[in-house]
């Protein structure tokens, strides 16, 4: 990462300014790690000190004339320092990881989040994997990282005792010793838009996805009565707190203006009216859709903003499915293929060494539905659906029997069909922790060997 830093820098700056940049970094006065940080913040920056050089530590002081650009980025380093020195903690990158597939989102059989360590830790760098062995942690302890994300949990029971008796007790007495943080993104990642089944669906360029199966009984609707001067101010702050989105769209809400009532009784402080006296405001009813999850946020966040000392609103639960959260993906292909041209691009883009499939039947495929690892529960839903054929990684031998002319199976391997899920942790940590170390594990986990 140094060396890369600094190659970047090089490519801009005068030789001198290289050669300076390059001794403050090997002195230590600028952790090469802060670089991006103090360059980010430079592009904002519009302090310029009364004195020129009049802020610098004293090794800087003296060394012979720099740019009015370099200057700029030392001065603001030096008085800004606290800032720019900002450590990277392990739990900021499990906050992301937990906005793009939020906890609440994973089946009830599951274990998805922090497996092992404390997050307050400063991160040295993140390997993913999809599944956390013995020689992906020896891997991460090679390269430095104390952060290991994972797509399946190393821990779906609880222990009595930690004796190494087993693969995962042996995991966790490594990761603990080497002071490793295990993370898991299972089921919630699974059902996440963008997540998984999505990322499955991209590889076989599918397009016009939606969740073949959509949760139910995920969302609430929220009413509340506001004082029309306010109602803009507590909307868009209910709609920040993650309220207002159906489909594709945003901001979301029901409107109407109406009289609300109410008697201040001693020791209230209102808003508006007398303490002792009836009193007629002007409100809107203001109503929007949020996924349940999100009920705790979004009350504190109404709380917040509303004006009233004893704001009135209500919780109701919703019968809608949620259409942007839930088990597979179902899409169609941009021009129908014959059921073998397709099981040959299946093979090739998932790299399986055995595609188990039922009887070929001179079908076209275009309309196809998948489900990452074992996802042979929604077959059913994909025939409804009206599939063309279903991919999936496990498929049992009697849930082959009795499809044929409904829809072509495609059985691929739970290992191969989500293999790609790394590339979704690398992505959403790439784009938010750009210096970070962050690596796809080499180690190939799949306990299953073709001859």
């Amino acid at each position: 990462m140094q060396t890369t830093a600094i190659r970047t820098v090089a490519n801009s700056l005068p030789q001198n300014e290289v050669i300076l940049l390059t001794l403050l970094i090997s002195k230590r006065y600028i952790p090469y790690t802060e670089l991006w940080k103090i360059f980010g913040f430079i592009r904002q920056m519009t302090f310029l000190p009364a004195k020129k050089h009049a802020f610098l530590p004293m090794p800087v002081i003296f060394l012979p004339k720099i740019s009015d650009f370099i200057y700029h980025i030392l001065t603001f380093y030096y008085l800004c320092i606290q800032i720019l020195c900002f450590i990277m903690k392990i739990k900021e990158i499990v906050s992301a990881l937990e906005r793009f597939a939020p906890l609440p989102l994973q089946d009830g059989f599951d274990n998805a989040g922090l497996q092992i360590g404390l997050t307050d830790a400063e991160a040295t760098g993140a390997l993913l994997c999809l599944d956390v062995t013995e020689a992906v942690l020896d891997e991460a302890i090679a390269l430095g990282y104390n952060l290991v994300i994972a797509h399946h949990p190393l821990l779906f029971k609880g222990y009595k005792s930690i004796t190494g008796r087993d693969y995962v007790e042996r995991c966790i007495l490594k990761a603990i010793k080497n002071d490793i943080v295990v993370y898991a993104a299972h089921t919630n990642l699974d059902n996440a838009w963008g997540g998984v089944n999505f990322k499955m669906a991209e590889k076989l360029g599918l397009k016009n996805l939606r969740v073949l199966e959509p949760k139910e009984n995920a969302l609430l609707k929220l009413v509340t009565f506001v004082p029309v001067a306010q109602a803009s101010e507590v909307r868009n702050a209910l709609f920040s707190a993650g309220c207002g989105c159906i489909g594709n769209y945003d901001s979301c809400s029901y409107n109407v203006e109406g009289k609300g009532t109410f008697r201040a009784q001693e020791g209230t402080h209102p808003y508006c009216g007398t303490i002792g006296e009836l009193h007629t405001e002007s409100e809107v009813r203001l109503e929007t859709i949020l996924p349940a999850y999100r009920k705790a946020e979004v009350l504190q966040a109404l709380l917040a903003v509303h004006p009233y000392e004893e704001p009135a609103f209500d919780f109701y639960p919703l019968q809608n499915t949620w259409q942007q959260a839930g088990a597979g993906v179902i899409g169609e292909l941009s021009e129908p293929e014959t059921e073998l041209d397709f099981l040959k691009k299946v093979k090739k883009t998932f790299e399986v060494e055995c595609l188990r499939h039922n009887k070929l039947m001179g079908r076209e495929i275009q309309k196809v539905a998948l489900c990452g690892g074992a996802g042979a529960f929604l077959m059913p839903l994909a025939i409804r659906q009206g599939a063309d054929v279903f991919i999936t990684g496990e498929i049992k031998y009697h849930e082959y029997f009795g499809h044929e002319g409904d829809i072509l199976l495609a059985e691929i391997g739970h290992y191969e069909s989500e293999q790609y899920t790394k590339e979704i942790f690398y992505t959403i940590i790439r784009e938010l922790f750009p210096s970070l170390e962050v690596q796809q594990t080499k180690v190939n986990t799949n306990p299953i060997k073709y001859m």
